[in-house]
C-alpha cells in the first residue's frame, strides 16, 4: 500500500524516525522549525531535521506558525494520508489533525500518561524514575493526551544523562513506529485511551533550570546534573561566573558544614548539600573546556575558601 506521509520534527531525537520513514514509505514533505540564531556569533543554525531532509532531497517547509494560511495551503497541497510527528515543537490545531485520512501519529519520549509535554526525558531523570520509554500515540487537540497505540520501555541507568537517554529513545521510537505502522494503517492495532491516573507534565526547560541549589539533597543535585546534560547544563556561580557541572557523584561525610560550603574530597572539588556532599567529577569553567574535577583544582587553589 502506497501512502503519502508528511513528517514533522525538529531536533536530533527526530532523525532516526525520519530516516526510517524515508526508507520504507513515501515522505512527500517535511515540516520543521525555522532556522534560529545560535552561539556567540548569533549565526542562523538549521534544525537537525532540515539538514537531514536536504540530504534526502525531501521538500521542506519551516513555518513560524503552522496555522499561517500559506503554510496550511502548502500542507494541503502535499495531500498527506498520514502525518507523523516526533518532537516538532508546535501544537497541531484541529484542521491539521483532521487533514490526513489516517490522522496524526506522535512518537513521544515517555511512557504516557507520565510526562506529557516538552521535556519528558529530563523530567524522568530529574524525578528519579527507574524506567522511561516511547509511546506511539494518535494525536488529539490536547497536549500529549491522545489515545495510545503502542509503547516500549527501557531502564534508566545510574549514569544516564538526558543526552544518552535521548539517543536511546530516538532509535527505539523509530523502530517501534516502523514495526507497528502496518498494523496501525490496516486497523489491526487500535488506540487505547490514556488512563487519567498517573498523568504528569514536563514543561519546556529554561536556562535557569540548570541552577544547582545546594539547599537540596545531594541525590537531587546529582540527578539535576544528569537531567540537564547536555542542555541547559547544570551550574552554579563561582567567582562571579557560572561553573558548569558535567558529571557529579555523591558521598556521605561525618562533619556537617553549611549548605554550599566548598571542600575537597579524595582530591576532587565538592560542595556540601542539605544532607551530604556533591562531588564535582567533571566541570567546565566559564570560557574554558570541559575538564576533570582534579584538573580544575590545579588552577583553583582557593577552592576551600568560604
Amino acid at each position: 500500500m502506497t501512502i503519502r506521509i508528511v513528517f514533522m520534527g525538529s531536533p536530533e531525537f527526530a532523525l532516526p524516525t525520519l530516516s526510517a520513514l524515508a526508507r520504507s514509505y513515501q515522505v512527500v514533505g517535511v515540516i520543521t522549525q525555522p532556522d534560529r540564531a545560535s552561539g556567540r556569533g548569533r549565526e542562523l543554525k538549521a534544525p537537525p531535521v532540515k539538514t537531514l531532509a536536504l540530504e534526502l532531497n525531501l521538500p521542506i517547509m519551516q513555518p513560524e506558525k503552522l496555522r499561517a494560511p500559506e503554510a496550511m495551503e502548502r500542507l494541503r497541497a502535499w495531500a498527506p494520508d498520514l502525518i507523523v510527528v516526533a518532537a516538532f515543537g508546535q501544537i497541531l490545531k484541529k484542521d491539521v489533525l483532521e487533514l490526513p485520512r489516517y490522522g496524526c501519529i506522535n512518537v513521544h519520549a515517555s511512557l504516557l500518561p507520565r510526562w506529557r509535554g516538552a521535556a519528558p526525558i529530563n523530567a524522568a531523570i530529574l524525578h528519579g524514575d527507574e524506567e522511561t520509554g516511547v509511546t506511539v500515540m494518535q494525536m488529539d487537540v490536547g497536549l500529549d493526551t491522545g489515545p495510545m497505540l503502542v509503547k516500549k520501555s527501557i531502564r534508566i541507568k545510574p549514569d544516564d544523562t538526558a543526552g544518552s537517554v535521548t539517543s536511546a529513545l530516538s532509535t527505539l521510537g523509530a523502530d517501534l513506529l516502523i514495526e507497528s505502522l502496518p498494523d496501525i494503517l490496516s486497523g489491526k492495532l487500535t488506540a487505547q485511551p490514556q488512563p487519567a491516573e498517573g498523568a504528569t507534565y514536563a514543561p519546556m526547560l529554561k536556562k535557569e533550570d540548570g541552577l544547582l541549589d545546594f539547599n537540596h539533597t545531594a541525590i537531587e543535585l546529582e540527578r539535576r546534573v544528569r537531567a540537564m546534560n547536555p542542555w541547559p547544563g547544570a551550574w552554579f556561580e563561582w567567582k562571579g561566573s557560572p561553573l558548569k557541572v558535567m558529571r557529579a557523584s555523591t558521598v556521605s561525610v561525618e562533619k556537617r558544614l553549611v549548605s554550599g560550603s566548598r571542600l575537597i574530597v579524595e582530591g576532587r572539588p565538592a560542595v556540601m548539600s542539605a544532607d551530604s556532599v556533591l562531588i564535582l567529577d567533571e566541570v567546565q569553567p566559564a570560557g574554558k573546556k570541559i575538564m576533570s574535577g582534579k584538573s580544575f583544582l590545579a588552577g583553583a587553589r582557593d577552592w576551600e575558601s568560604l
